[in-house]
């Protein structure tokens, strides 16, 4: 039976995992290059002799590292749980969550080689083409891979008891209003968080909730979801190979704090890769301002993105444009004069001025109804918002994937 031991990496009880938007990177690279994404799994990884000493998920951690390392394969610097293999002629990428693998690249046969060379030393369990990863669906068709959590929002409904309730079509009403209420019965708090935290993870496939679940309007987001269950995203084989993002603010929309919303968006080709709305940690005294704020935010995502794919790629680290709805803001970052319209502004912020003389980042001009990131800052208008969902990548997946 495994035990823990006070002193002896008592603290160390990790194991490895990678960010979500380094999988769905993953996933749209190897549907960039047509390539089959294979699932393997380690029966019982914790109860191996060696690891009863220590901490067992750091133990194995440390184990499956040097497994890995044995086998050639270097870890990546940027996402300490993917790790990749390189030679003249084949290329394999393997993403790490505890004891589960997803391995990508080519030639077939060293995936297979691969998959031989760990049976030799684990017990393992060949899952197969990968078709369900961390409670989301993966479908793999003709070089194109797409992922929904259709059956994790029909478990959220129905733990909600709301599986039979009536559909919307927009998971917030625009102008709506939320404040803080003293009087009245208050709901369970454990049921409540349990219900906001299985909505957030329904995030990692639905840029198009971000918004609406941040300000827990919740049983409004629970009808859109039972309306838009099967709907998803496709990396596609011909959908592009370089990064581009897209950053905006919502400043005079949410007033009460004066704290505006940060919405972030960064595709891959055609399909989107990483997305995030966050209260800014400032207040702004303007929309520039607000803008140039929310840029910065998106400039080191996008270093960051870059550098992964650039690793995962083996390929020049290239510039990555991030698109902004606000010309005075855009002004502001290639202005390398610090003037009265800035002085004011922490000194952090001015992160993206660096970027841009670097010619690490691009910024560009978009106009506010090709603004993809603005379903991330605030509540659409119901055309607007269907408009969106679909300009983001978002799409009902039910009629063109196999189930």
């Amino acid at each position: 039976m495994l035990h823990t031991e006070h002193g002896i990496d008592f603290e160390e009880v990790f194991a490895s995992v990678a960010r979500m938007e380094t999988i769905r990177l993953l996933l749209s690279i190897a549907a960039k290059n047509k390539l089959e994404v294979h699932h393997l799994d380690v029966k019982s990884a914790f109860l191996h002799e060696d690891l009863k000493e220590v901490q067992a998920p750091h133990a194995w951690n440390i184990k499956l590292d040097n497994t890995l390392k044995s086998l050639d394969f270097k870890k990546c610097a940027l996402e300490q749980a993917i790790y990749t293999k390189t030679s003249k002629d084949s290329t394999l990428l393997i993403r790490v969550y505890v004891d589960d693998l997803i391995i990508t690249g080519t030639p077939k046969k060293e995936i297979d080689k691969f998959r031989a060379q760990m049976e030799e030393k684990f017990e393992m369990s060949d899952l197969g083409l990968l078709a369900y990863y961390l409670g989301i669906e993966v479908t793999q068709t003709d070089g194109d891979i797409s992922i929904r959590q259709s059956a994790y929002a029909n478990k959220i409904l129905k733990e909600a008891g709301m599986i039979d309730c009536n559909e919307t079509l927009i998971p917030m009403d625009p102008g709506t209003k939320l404040t803080k209420v003293t009087e009245g019965t208050m709901v369970n708090s454990t049921e409540y968080r349990s219900l906001i935290g299985c909505l957030r993870y329904l995030l990692h496939t639905r840029p198009d909730l971000s918004y609406s679940v941040g300000l827990l309007t919740i049983r409004q987001v629970l009808r859109y979801v039972k309306g838009t269950k099967d709907y998803g995203i496709t990396y596609k084989h011909n959908g592009g190979n370089k990064i581009h993002g897209f950053s905006d603010s919502s400043y005079g929309v949410n007033t009460q704090e004066g704290k505006e919303t940060i919405g972030i968006i960064f595709y891959y080709g055609e399909s989107p890769i990483s997305w995030s709305t966050q209260k800014q940690a400032t207040v702004a005294l303007s929309s520039c301002e607000s803008e140039f704020i929310a840029a910065t935010a998106a400039a080191t995502q996008a270093l960051w993105l870059k550098r992964v794919l650039s690793k995962l790629t083996h390929s020049q680290k290239e510039k990555v444009t991030i698109q902004v709805d606000n010309k005075s803001a855009i002004a502001l970052m290639k202005n390398p004069v610090f003037h009265r319209r800035s002085k004011h502004i922490d000194t952090k912020y001015h992160f993206i001025r660096e970027c841009v003389k670097k010619e690490d980042i691009q910024v560009e001009f978009v106009s506010g109804e090709h603004q993809k990131a603005d379903i991330l800052i605030k509540a659409l208008p119901k055309i607007k918002f269907l408009t969106m969902r679909q300009l983001i990548g978002l799409k009902d997946l039910r009629h063109s994937v196999c189930d």
